[in-house]
């Protein structure tokens, strides 16, 4: 019988921490540094490969990703080697997904070559506007000329190809947003990730926001409308919303993202990243210290740059089940979420309200709960 994990399947995530510059929004564990050793970086990637492959050695990847900071100002070198240790360790299936993010100011085209090359098939692309006013706004370094010229680079190189978009920014009208999403739309690439702007604690935003000198953010009706009209343009370019925020044509769905929302396995190598590890009857949260030096002084000093790691209850397990997997078009299997949860589900309530959806294995969100899932995870998590 295959363990729970294997249900979702296995995956590699590695932090590049590093940006040209922090963007206002950005919670992420990211750094601006003057100076970046790249040599030291790769030996420290490639020891933690190599200790995580003496325990998990046998089983086979899904997906690599290189997220961060900004991973296309590694090295193509860098990349090569990390990609090298991977496949001296780990079997991998046929449709292997390696995604490497990048920001179109350090997009060039022989460094894009070097990635493919290195084995790299699939791009991010965090162009997040198409508008030089929003842009700057953002705190982004790229105009959106530059934007179209770095993808045109990547749609050159690769096959696969998702780049972000921000909405509901400030004083961005409902118009603007459907023009932009359908100019969006009309570039070569197969997939798109939505995000609504969110105004996070600790960001530059959140901290404008609390002084009351963020104007112009839209009100929740905008905001509502905006995501309506998100999934209505893009289904009508046969663009599906397999996730809230992810729309993919057929095939181009996110094998990486999928791993995490079906609940699977991952390694978290680099400096903030997490990882979920499973062996037998036990499922383990991993992470790793934030600092850049910090984490590679203790790769270096002691061979392990993991912080000590927490065991995750069976409960504990299926409420992130839950909030992960709902976030799918498909839902979630019930029978597996009773198995870690060790009750059923109640949602008789948002079926009659017409919420959610389901069939005798699986429970999904309605068009209509999509948009107010949070407070659906709120209700059933109660």
């Amino acid at each position: 019988m295959a363990e729970n994990w294997e249900i979702g399947g296995f995956s590699l995530y590695i932090h590049w921490p590093f940006c040209q510059a922090k963007c206002p929004y950005c919670d992420f564990n990211s750094h601006v540094s003057a100076s970046i050793s790249q040599p030291d970086w790769q030996a420290a990637y490639l020891s933690e490969l190599d200790r995580l492959a003496a325990e998990t050695g046998d089983r086979v990847l899904r997906s690599i990703y290189f997220g961060g900071g900004t991973p296309s100002l590694m090295d193509p070198a860098v990349v090569d080697a990390i990609l090298t240790r991977v496949r001296k360790h780990w079997r991998t299936t046929n449709s292997l997904e390696i995604t490497l993010e990048a920001n179109p100011t350090s997009v060039e085209a022989g460094r894009f070559a070097g990635y493919r090359q290195a084995g790299v098939n699939r791009i991010s692309m965090g162009v997040q506007a198409l508008n030089d006013d929003d842009l700057k706004r953002l705190g982004r370094l790229h105009t959106a000329a530059e934007a179209m010229q770095a993808f045109d680079i990547a749609r050159n190189t690769f096959d696969r190809i998702s780049f972000d978009l921000i909405y509901a920014r400030q004083d961005q009208t409902l118009d603007q947003w459907k023009a932009e999403l359908r100019r969006a739309l009309d570039l070569a690439a197969d997939h798109l990730s939505l995000y609504q702007l969110s105004i996070e604690d600790g960001t530059a935003f959140g901290d404008r926001y609390a002084a009351g000198k963020l104007k112009g953010l839209p009100d929740e009706d905008l905001a509502a409308d905006m995501f309506l009209a998100t999934q209505e343009i893009t289904q009508a370019a046969g663009f599906e919303a397999y996730e809230v925020s992810n729309h993919a044509r057929t095939g181009a769905a996110s094998i990486h993202n999928l791993v995490y929302w079906h609940g699977g396995d991952y390694l978290g190598i680099g400096p903030g990243a997490h990882g979920r590890i499973s062996y037998g009857n036990q499922r383990f949260a991993t992470d790793t210290p934030l600092s850049p030096q910090g984490w590679l002084r203790a790769v270096s000093a002691v061979g392990n740059g993991e912080n000590p790691r927490q065991v995750i209850p069976s409960d504990e397990q299926a409420v992130e089940y839950l909030m992960m997997g709902l976030r799918l078009s498909e839902g979630i299997d019930l029978g597996r979420y009773a198995g870690m949860s060790g009750k059923p589900l109640e949602f008789k309530e948002l079926i009659s309200s017409g919420h959610l959806e389901q069939n005798k294995t699986h429970l999904w969100a309605t068009e209509k709960g999509r948009p107010v899932l949070n407070a659906i995870l709120r209700e059933l998590l109660v």
